[in-house]
């Protein structure tokens, strides 16, 4: 059994800062990609920023520059740095793994991020 845990969300003013937090455990020989995504109230669940086991890292238009993702691989652990948070940053935050001895990826069950005006 192979569980995603997220932590950190909350709600903040905008223009402050949260850190993301998803830890991964239960059987696992690997982790080569993992991932956040975000759902909006009304909206579909978009990818907001990935990074591999070697450290790649790719994000969507809307975070680049505020938003940081790292991978601590030996705490099977990613992050999220979020900085400059907007009110359109509002929503359940998912994180996202692929698994080395697993064919579906596996997700957490989601963190509320709120951002007022």
């Amino acid at each position: 059994q192979v569980q995603l845990v997220e932590s950190g969300g909350g709600l903040v003013q905008a223009g402050g800062s949260l850190r993301l937090s998803c830890a991964a455990s239960g059987r696992i020989y690997s982790i080569p990609v993992m991932r956040w995504y975000r759902q909006a109230p009304g909206k579909q669940r978009e990818l907001v920023a990935a990074i591999t086991s070697g450290g790649s890292s790719n994000y969507a238009d809307s975070v680049k520059g505020r938003f940081t993702i790292s991978f601590d691989n030996a705490k099977n652990t990613v992050y999220l740095q979020m900085n400059s948070l907007k009110p359109e940053d509002t929503g359940v935050y998912y994180c996202n793994a692929d698994l080395v001895g697993y064919h579906y990826a596996f997700w957490g069950q989601g963190t509320q991020v709120t951002v007022a005006s």
